[in-house]
């Protein structure tokens, strides 16, 4: 493996609105003719969660104010759930499902959190098993030396002029869990992400992206060294 492409690759990606085009937005289920209420015809249920209205708020941490995701855009499969879930990994375990693009925080008695993800393209997402060695909040970044020689665009936040700073815009988001295999490095991250978008979805990064209201709830579940696996 080329470590310095594979690099490049997993590399968080800024989201500047002003110049990237929004992901294509989710289909809008069609409506049926049957039972004009506000409940689901079918099981009675509402046709939206309250408590998501409440888990994907507006929210403020760390100083900093995260905008309120706006669940009518987003495929409700991505949101926040627990599910059963059977598997020989102990509770505590992050599995990671790049085909199904889910993220599973297992827990006891056959059950897990589900969170949507969004996965780099194929070819460059790495796969294996971890340890979360380092969790940080509101986490810098910084390119590396070579891939700002290879995208001039990065020289703005290039180490030398200490990196990208925390906040809204820097790609890691509202929390970074990075993934050491063999005590090394594996450069590869489950973070926030401010292109809300890009959740559920085949991106140009190739690390683990996630709402930062779900990688804010997954940080504060997760234990010191805890394993991960991604399949």
């Amino acid at each position: 493996m080329n470590v310095d492409v594979f690099q490049d690759e997993v590399a968080p990606v800024f989201y500047d609105p002003a110049r990237v085009q929004p992901a294509a937005t989710q289909p809008v289920p069609q409506k049926r003719e049957l039972y004009q209420t506000q409940f689901h015809q079918t099981y009675g249920l509402p046709v939206t969660n309250p408590l998501h209205k409440v888990v994907y708020g507006l929210i403020s941490d760390e100083g900093h104010t995260l905008p309120e995701i706006p669940l009518d855009r987003v495929d409700a499969r991505y949101l926040r759930q627990e599910v059963s879930y059977q598997t020989v990994e102990a509770p505590g375990t992050i599995v990671v499902d790049t085909k199904a693009r889910f993220l599973y925080l297992v827990q006891a008695n056959g059950k897990a959190i589900r969170y949507g993800v969004g996965l780099g393209r194929d070819g460059f997402a790495w796969s294996g098993r971890g340890v979360i060695e380092m969790k940080r909040k509101w986490p810098h970044w910084t390119p590396s030396n070579d891939m700002v020689e290879r995208q001039p665009d990065l020289r703005s936040v290039s180490a030398e002029r200490g990196g990208a700073v925390a906040g809204l815009n820097n790609p890691l988001g509202a929390r970074a869990l990075y993934i050491y295999q063999n005590g090394k490095d594996t450069l590869y991250r489950v973070h926030g992400t401010p292109d809300w978008q890009s959740v559920g979805k085949a991106t140009s990064s190739g690390c683990v992206r996630m709402f930062n209201q779900d990688v804010i709830d997954l940080y504060d579940r997760v234990g010191p060294k805890a394993q991960i696996v991604v399949i």
